[in-house]
């Protein structure tokens, strides 16, 4: 018979059970997190303040910071805060408020990419109308439905999640709360709710992934049409550090999440493994997407407003 309690809190596994490493784990949480608050905050600041910037690209830029910034600062200021107190528990109401964020951010994340990807498509495909499609209303518009779709995304799956009863104790294969580590806990057969929350999530992704392909496609058919050189370097500027940024998360994100969460599979074995694969991939993966792409923009800065020479 299945050992059904409240839980009230989860254990958090941690990176190490020695003081030492996990100074080491805390110093390097550390440096990964200044850099990307130094360089988000600088990003925002810069596009905020520079008239020469409000532009549709620099706009969205700068709603990916926000999201960047907020992506990192769910997680690891209270993993940091746990290697220096050598402790691992997280509230129960501190987990819902982990995946909720993290599940948010995602989602947002992702939908803003593919409207970046279209801002891409309009002002090499359309020049002609880019003023006209993307006007002030409708970045507002575009930037406002990333934020709405990631919150009904996150809610739904948060809410799903935690509707289930925890029988399989309160230790977090993770040093954050995730969805799939927290489905290995629930008590009754989480075939159905995994495979829910994995077909939501991924029709998702799939088809924003599909419509970037597409859009890359014909934004990559009509730059080689250009006949300056000049100008070619100018458009695939602005488009390959965004599409390397998506190539990375997509890399990183399939890497760290298809995986079985099936209870059948040695836990024991791979805990410390598993752990010490997402310590290196989570903190990481959202450092340097808005500095990479700013990159790009700055070096095809003319392009913005589909000015092809």
């Amino acid at each position: 018979m299945q050992n059904r309690t409240t839980v009230t809190e989860f254990l958090l596994l941690g990176f190490s059970d020695v003081q030492e490493p996990q100074i080491l784990h805390f110093v390097f949480f550390l440096v990964i997190y200044l850099a990307d608050l130094v360089g988000n905050l600088l990003i925002t600041t810069a596009i905020a303040l520079n008239h020469h910037l409000h532009t549709p690209m620099y706009f969205f830029l700068m709603n990916l910071s926000l999201l960047d910034l907020g992506s990192i600062s769910v997680p690891v200021p209270k993993s940091m805060a746990n290697s220096l107190t050598n402790t691992k528990s997280i509230s129960y109401f501190g987990c819902v408020a982990q995946v909720f964020l993290l599940f948010f951010f995602a989602s947002a994340d992702i939908v803003l990419f593919t409207v970046m990807v279209y801002d891409r498509y309009i002002a090499i495909c359309q020049p002609l109308h880019y003023e006209t499609k993307m006007n002030r209303r409708a970045c507002v518009q575009m930037a406002a439905s990333a934020w709405i779709s990631g919150i009904i995304n996150s809610d739904l799956n948060t809410g799903n999640t935690f509707a289930l009863t925890f029988c399989a104790g309160n230790t977090v294969d993770q040093f954050f709360c995730e969805i799939p580590q927290l489905l290995k806990l629930a008590c009754p057969d989480t075939y159905l709710s995994e495979v829910g929350f994995l077909v939501f999530g991924v029709c998702l992704a799939l088809s924003c992934f599909v419509f970037i392909i597409v859009s890359y496609l014909q934004i990559f058919t009509m730059v080689l049409r250009i006949p300056s050189e000049q100008g070619r370097h100018k458009a695939f500027s602005t488009c390959l550090p965004h599409l390397t940024v998506i190539s990375l998360l997509l890399c990183t994100a399939t890497f760290a999440y298809l995986k079985p969460t099936s209870r059948t599979q040695n836990q024991h074995s791979s805990r410390g493994k598993n752990c010490r694969q997402q310590t290196q991939l989570d903190p990481v993966r959202p450092v340097g997407k808005p500095q990479l792409m700013h990159r790009g923009l700055w070096l095809g800065t003319h392009f913005e407003r589909g000015r092809i020479t």
